[in-house]
């Protein structure tokens, strides 16, 4: 934020550095309001761009994080994301996915203006349409076609752009990742601002190459030739090779960025019965996999008081249990009570006046020195992510290396990535079980796709990339998912498959915006499709 107000404290000085010059006062006058890499460190909007796309909070919390049954939660302000019902707030959050990425992209697209032509900056100016990419992918995913191709060109006079369809953005985004990665040159002038990679430019590299392999990957029902073509090229390009390449971002909260993910689910509300989902946990459990005591907990002590207590809890692997999604606290037939192998509430602690029973008490939530801390990373993509989408290419024969190698690299590396969670290492996963786990679980030709994207449901949903979780599921079906059933649901009782356009774009962009209702089956709902979506 500070860099921010700096960026427009020196915009307005560069207007009254140009009007008191008069030498080439009809140049200056053209374009009062202009400024430049002279003026201003493009490298601020870098950074500041980073944070504000990687600290998504309610964004994807409320929706994306229990679409996907990642979490599950009794309480109502979940209902959007956990029942399909609208619950509070509904069309703000609905269009913070939009909100957030296009204004991230908007301090990008002014980095790579001010750049522009200027030799010295072209490190910057192609992390910058990485960036870009990245940006609207997320985009795109979420509400299918979009702005692109005349996006974020209000200075220009554009106001109202059109909607360009997914499947041009997507073929558009992957020539532009090719010239880009491929133009990155480390002998050149890198980023000061990065909180990805400190300008390391080797790492802007992979992560470049590991972006293309995940758009590509995006497109396996819908255009297979050219999803093979630029795997196999980001293959060859060189993508992540170790977990020192996730590219993540670390929250700084005395700074006034701390992570909104864990200032939600420090809301009392949210800590006491937001819980990691049945269908997630089940799988943990099912397979013996070691992440468990790293990422899940239970209350130290019971009733209510201690369940909204914002205190550490009990990381026994045995003692973790998934809440199903779908239920309340309302007492009726979806009462949590009423759910299939309900554990009993957590009983009111006779020592604490007034206390209560705590009904999702047993429940397991994210672990609280984890999730909980506001300084925690912010995850965008990782190695492990980026080894598991080799490995189901090199499954459908494309020359992208083995893919039982591919998926043995993965399960260590998803649970090597979980100890960066933070800075001072708390997910941790004992070395010798991750061996262990590995060579118990090697990828077996007849269910490689559904191993592949079970870890894949796994990575994303325990390093709370919970965009990426639900994308992957409706791209690849994995995991298996039963829809809730609930009353007033806003669909026809399906899980949604994308995300309705922000309530403002009929009165901000209406001919635009019903262009692009018009291409959608059955228009403008969650029960839509998105392009790559078969």
């Amino acid at each position: 934020m500070k860099k921010r107000l700096i960026y427009s404290c020196l915009v307005m000085a560069g207007v009254s550095l140009s009007v008191g010059c008069t030498k080439n006062f009809d140049k200056l006058n053209t374009n009062p309001n202009a400024t430049s890499s002279s003026l201003f460190n493009p490298n601020f909007l870098m950074s500041q761009a980073q944070i504000q796309f990687s600290n998504t909070g309610y964004d994807q919390l409320l929706y994306q994080s229990m679409w996907s049954q990642s979490l599950a939660g009794t309480y109502n302000y979940y209902s959007n994301g956990d029942k399909y019902v609208y619950g509070g707030s509904f069309q703000d959050y609905k269009s913070r996915t939009w909100n957030t990425s296009y204004g991230a992209a908007t301090l990008v697209y002014e980095m790579k203006n001010l750049v522009a032509g200027n030799a010295a900056y072209s490190n910057l100016d192609n992390c910058g349409s990485i960036l870009l990419v990245m940006m609207f992918e997320r985009i795109t995913d979420a509400y299918g076609d979009i702005p692109y191709s005349q996006a974020l060109q209000a200075k220009a006079g554009v106001s109202q752009p059109v909607f360009d369809t997914q499947e041009s953005i997507y073929k558009d985004m992957l020539d532009k990742l090719a010239t880009a990665t491929a133009a990155l040159d480390a002998t050149k002038a890198a980023p000061t601002a990065d909180l990805f990679y400190g300008g390391d430019i080797s790492k802007w590299k992979k992560l470049g190459y590991s972006l293309m392999l995940r758009v590509a990957m995006r497109l396996t029902k819908v255009d297979a030739a050219t999803a093979q073509k630029y795997a196999e090229m980001a293959y060859a390009g060189g993508a992540m090779s170790s977990v020192a390449d996730d590219a993540k971002v670390y929250t700084d909260y005395s700074n006034g960025n701390g992570n909104s993910d864990a200032a939600a689910l420090l809301v009392t509300d949210d800590f006491r019965e937001v819980r990691w989902s049945a269908t997630l946990m089940n799988y943990l459990q099912s397979t013996n996999d070691p992440r468990i005591s790293a990422v899940g907990e239970v209350s130290a002590g019971t009733g209510k008081a201690a369940n909204q207590n914002e205190a550490p809890g009990v990381s026994t692997a045995a003692l973790q249990i998934g809440m199903p999604n779908g239920y309340d606290q309302n007492g009726g037939a979806t009462d949590i009570s009423h759910a299939p192998n309900y554990p009993g509430t957590s009983p009111a602690d006779p020592s604490v006046s007034g206390d209560a029973a705590a009904p999702d008490g047993k429940y397991s939530r994210p672990r609280f020195a984890v999730y909980d801390d506001r300084n925690r990373a912010n995850y965008i993509i990782t190695y492990g992510e980026t080894e598991l989408l080799f490995a189901e290419a090199a499954t459908l024969g494309w020359n992208t290396g083995t893919a039982a190698t591919h998926y043995a690299n993965a399960l260590t590396a998803d649970m090597l990535t979980l100890a960066q969670l933070n800075k001072t290492a708390q997910a941790v996963v004992d070395p010798t079980a991750i061996t262990t786990y590995v060579a118990a679980h090697p990828l077996v030709p007849a269910t490689a796709l559904q191993q592949i994207n079970m870890e894949y449901f796994v990575e994303t949903s325990t390093t709370f990339n919970f965009n990426e979780t639900w994308a992957n599921w409706r791209r690849s079906g994995f995991p298996v998912l039963t829809p809730v059933t609930y009353p007033g649901q806003f669909t026809d009782g399906s899980i949604p498959r994308r995300m309705e356009y922000p309530v403002s774009l009929p009165s901000t962009n209406g001919a635009n915006y019903n262009a692009a209702v018009g291409k959608l089956t059955g228009g403008d709902l969650f029960t839509s499709r998105v392009w790559w979506d078969k």
